[in-house]
């Protein structure tokens, strides 16, 4: 327990990909001295889990479901998302006519495409520009913490991707990111939508769709809502070998590259 006076709190903390698998569990409870921080939180999660440690500058950090500092002090019954690399989300996840959120587990194919843009095209839009990621056979760059695992996967082929998402703070993110797509380009026909799970080999794992009434525009907000969302949004992506998987990623953006 850190210390310091007062009370002391107790805090919830999450675990996610290879966070998840070094611990080996989702989360866990921590007691913290009263005025502790994130930080705090931290340093007793690796207490009790070492094995955590070499990964910290590569971590980002979140509290109640928004990214924050790491000395945000803490309250009694938060809960602290550790935030591993990210790559870069149940249907439904968010939106009205305009905007289309969205994790699925349900595989899609190239028709999503023509979906969405059903979905969300109106009579005044000139441009309907789709994007789709697929799963490729050669590897990606491996996160942080990663270079051992990926030197022995070293010339292999990948066969699957999995993913794996912290849902309630990916909608909150991915309507953050269309709120900017609005406010920078004018579009406000987006859909964002994102697999979770086991992706085979050349089956896609996101779809992108802006519709707006001149093409400049729509290609400019396809292009920042799939750039944005991997940088930003908590879906992690591990490439499944043969025998074994390698988690791939940068330390997470909190917020937009250019304001």
């Amino acid at each position: 327990m850190t210390a310091g006076a007062g009370t002391p709190i107790r805090v919830h903390v999450r675990l996610f990909a290879m966070q998840r698998e070094l611990a080996g569990t989702r989360g866990l409870d921590l007691a913290l001295s009263a005025g502790a921080t994130i930080e705090d939180a931290w340093a007793a999660l690796v207490e009790r889990f070492p094995v955590l440690a070499p990964g910290r500058p590569a971590v980002r950090f979140a509290r109640n479901g928004g990214y924050a500092p790491a000395d945000t002090a803490l309250a009694d019954g938060d809960e602290v998302a550790m935030i591993p690399p990210v790559s870069g989300g149940a249907p439904g996840g968010g939106g009205d006519r305009r905007r289309i959120l969205e994790l699925r587990e349900a595989a899609f194919d190239a028709s999503i495409l023509a979906e969405l843009g059903e979905r969300l095209a109106t009579p005044e839009d000139g441009a309907i520009v789709g994007f789709l990621g697929v799963t490729r056979r050669s590897p990606g760059t491996p996160a942080p913490g990663q270079e051992a695992e990926a030197a022995r996967h070293a010339g292999r082929v990948v066969q699957a991707l999995t993913y794996e998402a912290h849902p309630q703070m990916a909608f909150a993110i991915l309507a953050e990111i269309a709120d900017e797509i609005e406010a920078r380009f004018g579009v406000e026909r987006l859909a964002i939508v994102h697999r979770e799970g086991e992706v085979p080999l050349g089956e896609p794992s996101v779809a992108i769709v802006a519709c707006a009434p001149h093409r400049d525009a729509a290609f400019e907000a396809a292009r920042y809502a799939i750039d944005e969302t991997k940088a930003r949004a908590p879906i992690w992506k591990a490439e499944r070998f043969t025998d074994g998987k390698l988690w791939i990623g940068e330390p997470a953006r909190t917020g937009p590259e250019h304001d």
